[in-house]
């Protein structure tokens, strides 16, 4: 569910041999790809922590996350995101996220709408496509306003987990991408640092449980904790080490479903826990 919600900061330190990767093992589940498996989720979201001078006392919302297609029709993504903040003396804000997506299954082409809401505000439009052309991604926004741009080496939301399953398998524990999904006002560019623990086989039950927990079909799948780090591609280097702007921990299936979710927010972290998951029928390619 990378990209469909630009939501946090978790920067999990690993052990070194927690970042080892068990080579022999993903070079060999490698030789049998798995495709991305249609589904519809919900994840339950509450707070996990606050940190330092945050005045966040509690969170409550959901995500609804729906994936269909295939690498042949390419796939379609509908996210929303319902989230309320109490900050205390009776004060709360309440954000409505929806996207819709499509990418083809190459990863070279991309069309999005993203709408924002916050408490009774007008919404917030995001509209636009993208396409590769060799190394160069060509943005032409339509909303908030007509505009066209350029972007180098970059990935966009699908491609990106993609590749993160296939470093995953491959043994690799580090992954750096730049990443483009339409969000902000259109125009943000995020260089992302992906962290890969060790795969867990599927018969290795969960420590929390959900609905993938006694489902047949993931228990014959690998998964990976996974951490995205995303870093503003336009801020300008200091002296010191960047900060990120936000970071996502989960657990990823070798078939692309998250689990075990937290948003960090920098000052305060959103656990999101799965609560239904709905399995589609995967359509092969004609």
């Amino acid at each position: 569910m990378l990209g469909a919600s630009r939501t946090l900061t978790v920067i999990v330190v690993l052990s070194s041999a927690a970042l080892c990767a068990d080579v022999s093992f993903s070079r060999a589940k490698a030789a049998s790809s798995v495709p991305f498996l249609p589904h519809q989720a919900v994840y339950d979201l509450s707070l996990q922590k606050s940190r330092g001078n945050a005045t966040v006392n509690a969170a409550t919302g959901r995500i609804l996350y729906n994936f269909t297609g295939n690498a042949c029709e390419g796939y379609t993504t509908d996210f929303r995101q319902v989230s309320q903040l109490d900050t205390g003396e009776s004060k709360s804000t309440l954000s409505d996220l929806r996207s819709t997506s499509w990418e083809d299954g190459d990863g070279n082409n991309y069309r999005f709408k993203i709408e924002t809401r916050m408490n009774e505000g007008d919404a917030t439009l995001v509209d636009g496509v993208a396409e590769r052309n060799g190394k160069t991604v060509t943005v032409k926004l339509k909303q908030p306003q007509s505009k066209t741009f350029t972007i180098e080496n970059a990935v966009f939301p699908t491609e990106q987990v993609k590749r993160i399953i296939e470093a995953a398998r491959e043994g690799k524990s580090i992954l750096e991408l730049v990443v483009y999904d339409g969000s902000d006002n259109g125009e943000k560019v995020y260089k992302t640092l992906t962290v890969i623990g060790r795969p867990i086989p599927g018969t290795h039950a969960p420590s929390s449980p959900d609905p993938t927990t006694n489902n047949d079909k993931f228990k014959q799948l690998t998964r990976w904790p996974v951490t995205v780090s995303y870093y503003d591609a336009a801020a300008k280097p200091n002296a010191g080490e960047q900060t990120p702007v936000y970071a996502m921990s989960f657990e990823l299936y070798e078939d692309g479903v998250s689990r075990s979710l937290l948003l960090d927010y920098n000052d305060f972290v959103i656990k999101g826990s799965m609560d239904k998951i709905d399995v589609k029928d995967i359509k092969p390619c004609k």
